[in-house]
């Protein structure tokens, strides 16, 4: 989505999916990420960058986030080009990484539940699902095993992650 929005999202650690069943799923589409978290001017703020390939195109945008609640954020997003990409790449916040994921986009009972597989885990990984309402439930399907929400966990937000990798015991 382009433009300035809101963001209510639901996050869950889950067990790692088996790929070729989400793969099989109706409308399924597949995204290699790479992200870059850009320094930011205030509290409750982040700012990234994306390299987004996806049926053999590459597409690059950038996002400005300012965190409202758990679950809830203020974004500004937008397409730019290759050399803006590049450009904002030199900002890179110090002490993180580029980080890398491919995620699976799922539509599902009304909503976009979307895996992201990152290369450091084999054991988990984590599924957001966008919502309407803060307060709003959606489906599950039974080939999700959560273990847990973590919506509010701020050491699984991904720019917590492009600074340490969490390996906890699940």
């Amino acid at each position: 989505m382009n433009g300035k929005h809101y963001e209510i999202e639901r996050k869950y650690l889950i067990r790692y999916p088996d790929i070729p069943t989400l793969l099989k799923q109706k409308g399924v589409e597949q995204w290699e990420i790479v992200q870059i978290y850009l320094t930011v001017s205030g509290p409750g703020e982040t700012r990234r960058i994306r390299q987004v390939v996806s049926d053999g195109q590459i597409r690059y945008y950038k996002t400005f986030k300012r965190h409202l609640s758990s679950v809830k954020n203020e974004e500004d997003e937008g397409e730019i080009d290759q050399m803006e990409y590049i450009r904002l790449s030199h900002e890179m916040q110090p002490g993180c990484k580029p980080l890398g994921k491919t995620r699976y986009r799922i539509p599902y009972q009304g909503h976009v539940l979307e895996f992201d597989i990152y290369p450091f885990w084999k054991d988990r990984a984590i599924m957001e699902i966008e919502l309407e309402r803060e307060d709003e439930g959606a489906a599950i399907p039974d080939y999700v095993h959560i273990i847990r929400d973590v919506s509010d966990n701020p050491a699984y937000k991904n720019r917590s992650l492009a600074e340490n990798v969490i390996y906890e015991e699940i």
